[in-house]
């Protein structure tokens, strides 16, 4: 089952440390700014061998406004994957929660 996120649920899943963050938007949108700790795998990428692009189960995808992201954790599920989260709202909702993005890492 995806589990849906709050910008401030994703936050604490991600400090602890216990999951992987994958973005899943274009590496043009990725250089304006992801989230800290994220890592591109362009949705395309993704859905031609979901397998290889993911490390690990425990996974919270991330696009601009959620719904490429809502995408990516279907195949995910589909993949095998059972602990997957999509971002509500993506990172235009993580930045009009208080959060910040990080450009240029």
């Amino acid at each position: 089952m995806i589990k849906t996120l709050s910008p401030e649920q994703a936050q604490e899943l991600i400090t602890s440390g216990e999951c992987d963050v994958v973005d899943v938007r274009e590496p043009r949108e990725w250089s304006r700014g992801h989230l800290p700790g994220a890592r591109l795998v362009p949705f395309d990428r993704l859905r031609q061998s979901p397998k290889s692009a993911l490390k690990r189960d425990n996974v919270i995808f991330v696009c601009a406004a959620g719904v490429r992201s809502e995408a990516a954790a279907k195949v995910a599920e589909e993949s095998g994957f059972s602990n997957v989260y999509n971002l509500s709202g993506g990172t235009r909702n993580w930045v009009s929660s208080g959060y910040k993005l990080v450009v240029g890492e």
